[in-house]
């Protein structure tokens, strides 16, 4: 067993050049760059830091880039939007697809609970309780995810944290087409978060113009790894390494995430492809019931084993720290299973990028690792 990588993610927690330093020191070995909100060039200064925090711990830094890819997320908004369970909410367009067919208008039919009808059941009152005063959510999606839309199907936002159902067509008067749907699990949503539609396949481009525009700039921030999301076949992977040799950066890693089932059900032909697999298990295990999700790991992570293709697990691997400065027994648990299991790297998200306690979840990611490194190495009788 090699020594396992260690990957946090830059945000604005820990940003400046002297947390950098310290997350080196503490045994970070490689950081993420999430791209799904920016460009490679805005993020200049971030990358001149991380190569500068780097030195001074003297470490040689893994930099990978996240790039969009064909990932589904929510459109822009000035504030975050509360979203109470049981109300009613609206699905619009976000304006971004104006040549997009036309999204079809979802027939109302009888409510299942009570006989009501649905019509009656959309109306302003009914969705708040007794006035229509209160503004009724509108949640922009892309508009390929409209298309895709019939009654009863269910919409996953924000890693699965909301849930919420399309139950018929739009409101009347609003421009353009719209869908109501029902929030079967509420929270607050803020923009740009991810979205799932279980076992709803969408043709998606695999690059977007900006993910290219990032790949030709890769190389003069430093990056030595490109993160292509939502991978669904072998096809996806040589897309994108045909736009790496076109850039001039055909010696950088490719890492194939696996992020719903058509992915996984195509691990083997994609293998090849791929310098890393990753396991990321917020939008895989929204492509599932959850409790499934430790077996599609373990399926993974047995495929990566025997083709001897490293893989990375990532996604709440210490997902209470963003708030503690100390994680759960269930997730020092969950980092020691990836390991014992043979990850070649293991990833924070938000838990560097925007939590409370960058240096902390480092320490005790860094130190898991190392104990379960120990154990594997020279396990008890």
């Amino acid at each position: 067993m090699g020594k396992t990588e260690i990957y946090g993610t830059i945000g604005p927690a820990c940003a400046r050049e002297e947390i950098l330093t310290d997350l080196f020191c503490l045994g970070m070995t490689g950081i993420r760059l999430n791209l799904s909100h920016t460009g490679l060039e805005e993020c200049r200064e971030w990358t001149d830091r991380i190569k500068s925090a780097a030195k001074g711990a003297g470490k040689q830094a893994k930099l990978l880039i996240d790039l969009q890819g064909p990932e589904l997320r929510i459109g822009g908004f000035q504030q975050p939007l509360e979203l109470v369970e049981g109300q009613m909410a609206v699905f619009v367009g976000d304006g971004k697809n104006g040549g997009a067919a036309p999204i079809p208008q979802l027939e109302p039919t009888r409510g299942a609970a009570g006989g009501g009808d649905l019509a009656a059941a959309l109306s302003p009152e009914s969705a708040h309780g007794d006035s229509g005063d209160e503004k009724i959510a509108e949640v922009p999606l892309p508009e390929a995810v409209l298309l895709a839309l019939k009654e009863g199907q269910e919409v996953l936002l924000d890693d699965g944290k909301l849930l919420l159902k399309a139950v018929g067509a739009g409101k009347a008067g609003m421009p353009g087409k719209s869908v109501w749907c029902r929030v079967l699990r509420g929270g607050t949503l803020k923009p740009r978060k991810s979205i799932a539609l279980p076992g709803v396949k969408l043709k998606l481009p695999v690059l977007t113009d900006s993910d290219r525009e990032n790949i030709r700039c890769a190389r003069s921030h430093g990056v030595t790894g490109v993160m292509l999301p939502f991978v669904r076949s072998a096809e996806d992977l040589k897309e994108l390494r045909r736009e790496l040799q076109e850039a001039g950066a055909g010696e950088l890693e490719v890492f194939a995430k696996i992020e719903n089932m058509e992915g996984a059900s195509h691990l083997e032909e994609l293998l090849p492809f791929a310098d890393q697999i990753v396991i990321a298990r917020g939008d895989l295990g929204n492509s599932m019931p959850l409790w499934e999700l430790p077996v599609v790991q373990a399926e993974i992570a047995r495929a990566c084993r025997l083709a001897g293709k490293p893989f990375l697990v990532v996604t709440q691997i210490l997902a209470s720290m963003e708030e503690h400065p100390f994680p759960t027994r269930a997730e020092v648990s969950d980092i020691f299973r990836a390991v014992s299991e043979g990850a070649a790297s293991v990833m924070v998200t938000g838990e560097t990028a925007v939590g409370k306690y960058p240096a902390e979840t480092i320490r005790f990611l860094a130190n898991t690792v190392k104990a379960a490194e120990a154990y594997c190495k020279y396990p008890s009788n």
